[in-house]
């Protein structure tokens, strides 16, 4: 027998019966499905919000919207299309999703609806989850997506930063940054570091992703610098000089 989604009418019916606390067999005879497919469809479609937990439950009309969104990505090729080149040169649903119009698309789906095919059944058979940025074989759910916690310690946070390192008055203050290319282009970075008061700019290529690759060759470039130049063309000199021999090196 060839697989049928649910439609309004039973989604609404699953809705009113769990209202009515009946088992979910007893939902599943009634609408005449397998108790399975009940269990998967309520599973999957539970809303559940830990702030506001009086809300939590099983939305008929919310999971037929839900479901309709998806079938965009089955319906429409065009944008079937767009969507999966783009996740494979290295694109994140979020960007996806933000720059269809930009890119010509008629037709706009979120960011949810992307990750929802990727990890759905069409996705998971063209292998698209190894494009994803964090590559999981299962989506974790909403509600288990923790809040990262803060990369830098407070006392190192920008806002913490002297008045004086603003005013760029004081030589010897270097903001650096990162450049990381497309996974198929392989674990080469560039690493760039400017001097605040003479805007002197270093780049530097790294052939690993690694933070101890990074931060040793950054030493590198750093280590012949003198701790306290007398002046700034001293120091412009030395580092001048210390890129020079590790491109050499290469």
């Amino acid at each position: 027998m060839a697989h049928t989604e649910l439609s309004l009418r039973e989604r609404r019916a699953i809705e009113d019966m769990l209202n009515a606390q009946v088992p979910v067999s007893e939902i599943a005879t009634e609408i005449g499905r397998h108790r399975s497919t009940v269990h998967r469809e309520i599973k999957r479609n539970r809303y559940c919000d830990d702030e506001l937990p009086n809300l939590n439950g099983y939305y008929g009309m919310t999971t037929q919207r839900s479901a309709a969104r998806r079938r965009k990505l089955v319906r429409f090729e065009d944008l079937r299309q767009h969507v999966i080149k783009q996740l494979e040169i290295g694109w994140s649903p979020e960007q996806i999703a933000g720059r269809l119009q930009h890119d010509g698309q008629a037709l706009r789906v979120s960011h949810e609806t992307i990750y929802a095919y990727v990890y759905g059944p069409d996705g998971q058979s063209e292998g698209l989850a190894r494009y994803l940025p964090h590559r999981r074989k299962k989506r974790q759910p909403r509600r288990r997506r923790t809040p990262r916690g803060l990369v830098f310690p407070p006392d190192r946070s920008i806002h913490e930063r002297p008045d004086y390192v603003k005013t760029r008055e004081t030589f010897g203050k270097w903001e650096g940054d990162l450049m990381i290319f497309e996974r198929a282009q392989g674990k080469t970075n560039v690493a760039s570091l400017v001097e605040r008061k003479t805007r002197f700019a270093v780049l530097f290529r790294n052939n690993d992703r690694s933070t101890t690759h990074l931060m040793n060759r950054l030493l590198d470039v750093m280590d012949p610098c003198p701790n306290q130049p007398a002046n700034p063309s001293r120091l412009i000199a030395a580092l001048s000089s210390a890129i020079g021999a590790n491109s050499n090196q290469r």
